[in-house]
């Protein structure tokens, strides 16, 4: 490997991080124009409510069936397969999005997008890895997605200035921009060395076919929910949160506007969660002090009664800046597994966290019945962060690892 090719600053870096801005301006779009979008196809407020919490679900069970195909594509025909792949698929479904007219459409357009955007972060954060060394691979994947985060915050910005429809034609737009910039990267050594040899690769099954495999392969998901509670219930419900009947809050709550100072505070958080990382020589360290922040914030969320439209502005970013830890968390699900099974892990794993959001509504929903909207929000934010908690002290230290090596068949041994 030469020099160049090590410095944090290399092509495929940029290249990623660039891809990844694509992926999260996509991935964020519909929760930013979701009220703007449903209620221009004649919905009604508690239609708007329903039908996004649908379309948000749909959205994210396509990003988990594509984390999985995409996984397995990375490890069987290449990381770079992926990236081309997915990009096409989102792009198309993006430019189709401009077109809906029912909320089934709009759904399952969303499905496809989903699918789509599932490759582009796991094959960017593997290629990465691989090719950085160890002291800077903590470096340059939270780049990768300090950069990346920031696609949520243009989002917003053009979200103000264009129809909606307009919006999703510009993400599509930028994937095939995407596209161009792509024919640059080159493939992962490791990944070259290990096409050569007699290796079962991208086997997903593999990950349940050994129970310390399957242990490591659901801590790796677990550390990572409290980000889409965070995002999908707490920030883009935050307009629901502040109604007169829940939390009172003064002036008009704008869940687009939460979005964006939510994932300009992730992009900052996820930036210095790597120097952290870093300084302290763990990964888990790291973790632990960012969870700590978002449970602080996350109980200034639940305490603000009669608050401003500004106060809670500045609590969705506090939560944005803790769920930082995100850019970390992708690292820990890449460096837990071998060459011939890592793309597969590390594309399925945060899509798999991205795809649990379906599950957290529907335990927000549940609680719903007995308790008040704001006290099954809490309650919701609790399980969670105590499952998260418990599964980051089970799961490996991996900040000296090396990358090196192969996942084999128990069968073998």
């Amino acid at each position: 490997m030469n020099k160049q090719n090590q410095s944090v600053f290399n092509i495929v870096v940029i290249v990623a991080a660039l891809g990844y801005f694509v992926d999260i301006y996509d991935l964020l779009l519909f929760g930013i124009i979701r009220v703007k979008s449903l209620m221009s196809l004649g919905l009604d407020s508690m239609q708007v409510r329903d039908s996004g919490e649908f379309i948000i679900s749909i959205q994210m069970a396509g990003l988990l069936i594509g984390g999985i195909i995409w996984g397995v594509m990375g490890d069987k025909k290449g990381r770079l397969s992926v990236l081309f792949g997915s990009i096409i698929l989102y792009s198309i479904a993006n430019i189709a999005n401009g077109f809906v007219q029912t909320v089934n459409q709009y759904a399952l357009v969303r499905f496809i997008a989903g699918v789509g955007l599932a490759g582009e972060l796991g094959a960017g954060i593997t290629l990465v890895s691989e090719l950085l060394p160890k002291e800077k691979r903590g470096v340059g994947t939270s780049l990768v997605a300090g950069i990346g985060l920031i696609g949520a915050v243009v989002a917003y910005f053009i979200s103000q200035e264009f129809d909606w429809r307009i919006c999703y034609f510009i993400g599509g737009g930028l994937g095939v921009l995407l596209l161009i910039l792509r024919v640059s990267v080159f493939e992962s050594s490791l990944y070259k060395k290990v096409k050569e040899m007699k290796v079962s690769r991208g086997n997903f099954f593999m990950f349940f076919s050994s129970g310390k495999r399957l242990k490591k392969y659901l801590l790796s998901i677990l550390i990572g929910l409290p980000t889409w509670y965070v995002i999908g219930v707490l920030v883009s419900f935050s307009k629901e949160f502040a109604s007169p009947e829940n939390l009172n809050i003064k002036g008009i709550v704008d869940p687009g506007k939460a979005i964006m100072y939510a994932y300009a505070a992730i992009s900052a958080g996820g930036l210095f969660i790597g120097l952290v990382s870093q300084w302290l020589k763990s990964r888990k360290k790291s973790l632990y002090i960012f969870y700590a922040i978002t449970a602080i914030f996350m109980l200034l969320f639940f305490y603000q009664k009669d608050g401003s439209a500004a106060q809670m502005y500045f609590i969705c970013a506090g939560l944005g800046f803790g769920t930082g830890f995100w850019s970390i968390f992708v690292t820990i699900g890449a460096e837990q597994f071998g060459t011939n099974l890592r793309a597969t892990a590390a594309t399925t794993i945060p899509n798999m966290v991205r795809g649990s959001l379906p599950l957290i509504i529907l335990l927000f929903k549940s609680l719903r019945g007995p308790f008040d909207y704001v006290t099954a929000g809490w309650i919701t934010g609790l399980i969670i962060m105590c499952i998260t908690v418990v599964a980051a002290l089970m799961i490996e230290e991996t900040f000296h690892k090396d990358l090196n090596y192969l996942e084999v068949e128990e069968m073998a041994h």
